[in-house]
């Protein structure tokens, strides 16, 4: 099995050459909101905690705006500087990214001290791999598995796009699996 960093660098470049190849129209359609049955999944937790994707990363403005125009709040990853642990801050307006700042690690996160500190009760989280039973590849910096650890009792919901599933995970002890991931084609629960 290949190591997690020779797993990252194939991944991403799957994930770059997969997304490059999408025409406009296409990737502005896919992920446009959530499907009914994650919508269901959600439903308990007024508090969704979601990432502003990047690059290639399965996109989820069209995520956070229906969520939000259907009463929940949401809640982006802040970080105070390249040093602190992952904190989440809400995103009060979702047509507005000048409410964003950049972020340490790049993106973009919420404005600090304009937006409001927020505990996420559920997260949609990115990745770089899965596996159909919810095991989840990170970036690398560990930031989510952290703030999983310590609240374990959060549903995780991996946002993917099809080419980034993969057999088998090396996996470690603080490796937090996911209740599902979703992608373009389909919605994988995981069996735990």
């Amino acid at each position: 099995m290949q190591s997690k960093a020779e797993l990252r660098r194939d991944l991403r470049r799957a994930r770059r050459e997969h997304v490059s190849a999408l025409p406009p129209a296409v990737s502005r359609l896919v992920f446009n909101r959530p499907p009914a049955v994650i919508g269901d999944l959600l439903k308990p937790y007024p508090v969704v905690g979601l990432y502003h994707a990047a690059g290639s990363e399965a996109p989820t403005l069209g995520w956070i705006r229906w969520l939000h125009e259907n009463g929940w709040r949401i809640a982006l990853p802040w970080f105070a500087g390249r040093d602190a642990p992952m904190a989440f801050r809400g995103w009060t307006d979702p047509w507005n990214e000048d409410l964003l700042e950049p972020a340490p690690w790049g993106g973009l996160q919420p404005s600090a001290p304009a937006a409001p500190l927020l505990q996420p009760e559920a997260l949609v989280v990115p990745l770089v791999g899965f596996t159909a039973d919810g095991h989840r590849l990170g970036q690398g910096g560990g930031h989510y598995d952290r703030w999983l650890a310590a609240h374990p009792q959060t549903p995780a919901i991996g946002l993917a796009w099809d080419v980034q599933r993969v057999e088998n995970l090396p996996l470690e002890p603080h490796d937090h699996p996911l209740v599902a991931v979703v992608t373009p084609t389909q919605i994988f629960r995981s069996a735990e």
